[in-house]
């Protein structure tokens, strides 16, 4: 089984160029992290945050006042250097090891953030499997395993996210249905929030990676429908890129070449998407919506996936 915390690049094994990393750290921040009216600083759980993307993301919120849980299923060492560099910038860090596809090992996640952390304001999940099957090649048990690292962790992990900010702040448990009764938004100075990492592919579809894609199309689904479920209290986001980051399939010139086939000329790098998480956490009034961070690719038809082309 394929390491799930690796997120949507271009394809398995996944290789960055030096240049494609922490750039976060050198981020400035969009707004504070810190609530106004409270003295605690807020905190996020990011799912696959050892290496690449994850790694990026749970930088930049760092450096924008985020303490930060590192989640990783089997790159434990480079979860720990990610922590040690959080830490390195002033703020709090721990990191949780869990295979994310196993739904009782997932339902602990969010208590160890918190029995580590204090408490958890945001996740962002960012883990993702990624193998190769069209209609073809098709299985049952393709589909699943996309489907139990890709989406069903994002619904657990806001179920329990929604939940511990209602027994935090003494509300009433959610009901999962969007109709909490009175008095159920949170106060003024508390904000929880859920960002799903998607794929401008979902607007740009082609046939490859059938099973990926029908899951980050389920997750597209599950991020609006939460949004509704777990409102008031929770903002659910998604965030969208486009060619990103090197692989093993896909380097070199010819990536160099895709990644500027878009109408701007330039696609996403690691640090716009991390930018655009960010900015999605600090947004109160953004729910239920995909952020594209793409260059505009998702404008454009290509008739294969990138790493086909």
């Amino acid at each position: 089984m394929p390491d799930i915390e690796n997120t949507k690049s271009l394809g398995p094994g996944d290789i960055a160029e030096p240049d494609d990393t922490d750039t976060a750290a050198r981020g400035q921040p969009l707004q504070p992290a810190l609530p106004a009216a409270t003295g605690h600083a807020r905190t996020a759980l990011v799912t696959g945050a050892g290496r690449r993307l994850g790694r990026e993301i749970a930088l930049m919120l760092a450096v924008q006042g985020w303490d930060v849980a590192v989640h990783c299923r089997a790159s434990r060492e480079e979860a720990e250097a990610t922590a040690d560099d959080i830490r390195a910038m002033g703020r709090h860090a721990c990191v949780i090891q869990a295979d994310l596809a196993d739904e009782a090992a997932c339902h602990a996640v969010v208590p160890q953030v918190v029995q580590a952390l204090g408490r958890l304001d945001a996740v962002v999940n960012n883990a993702s499997a990624f193998e190769y099957d069209t209609a073809a090649t098709f299985t049952y048990a393709m589909l699943e395993h996309h489907l139990r690292a890709n989406t069903a962790p994002a619904i657990v992990l806001a179920q329990a996210l929604a939940a511990h900010v209602a027994a935090r702040e003494g509300l009433a448990a959610p009901t999962g249905t969007g109709q909490a009764g009175p008095g159920a938004a949170l106060p003024d100075d508390v904000d929880a929030a859920v960002v799903n990492l998607l794929d401008q592919k979902l607007w740009n579809p082609n046939p490859d990676f059938l099973s990926y894609t029908l899951s980050k199309a389920a997750l597209e689904s599950a991020t609006s429908l939460l949004a509704l479920a777990l409102a008031p209290r929770v903002r659910v986001v998604g965030v969208a890129p486009g060619l990103t980051l090197t692989s093993d399939w896909l380097q070199g010139d010819r990536f160099d070449q895709l990644h500027k086939a878009s109408p701007l000329g330039r696609s996403s790098t690691p640090g716009d998407v991390a930018t655009t998480v960010a900015f999605a956490l600090a947004n109160r009034s953004i729910t239920g919506t995909t952020l594209m961070v793409d260059g505009g690719q998702h404008l454009h038809r290509f008739p294969r996936d990138f790493s086909m082309m």
